[in-house]
């Protein structure tokens, strides 16, 4: 008997793709993170209607269990937890998250959808992921698109 073959991961951060910084209307906000208004509640189960696990890899942790999935209709999903800063950090130019998520995906396919996202990151996760990953920068000043979307789609459903 085998096992069946995990899904891919999908690693998503909050600021900029999920709480856009472009210039809105947005709605004004009610509460002690004013910015959560300008969460498009559309985007959770498009997001959940992807063919991966969605995994929170932000710096709000496990703070967006609480405060952004319920905005999305999303259950609380697993948190990269990231190690404390160092030295190393930004090392060769790559982005902090890049070396927590490489060890976290642990050889597993991946998306990375982020909008700080550098052509140096995706040319270092590629020299050190085994498997298939896609680095997806998103355009903070739009937040994640249908355009966005359809690429993860993409992504997911190709071989």
């Amino acid at each position: 008997m085998t096992g069946s073959v995990p899904l891919p991961l999908l690693y998503l951060d909050v600021d900029g793709p999920l709480i856009p910084f472009g210039a809105g209307p947005y709605p004004p906000g009610d509460d002690a993170h004013p910015l959560l208004a300008r969460i498009d509640a559309t985007l959770g189960p498009r997001l959940a209607a992807l063919p991966c696990e969605l995994v929170w890899a932000t710096t709000w942790m496990a703070e967006a269990n609480e405060c952004v999935a319920p905005r999305l209709g999303l259950p609380e999903l697993p948190v990269v937890v990231w190690p404390e800063p160092s030295e190393e950090d930004g090392r060769g130019g790559i982005h902090w998250k890049a070396p927590a998520l490489l060890d976290h995906a642990a050889g597993r396919p991946f998306i990375w959808v982020d909008d700080e996202i550098t052509g140096t990151d995706r040319a270092w996760m590629a020299d050190r992921h085994p498997g298939r990953a896609l680095l997806h920068r998103v355009d903070p000043g739009l937040g994640l698109t249908e355009d966005d979307l359809g690429a993860l789609r993409a992504w997911l459903t190709s071989e």
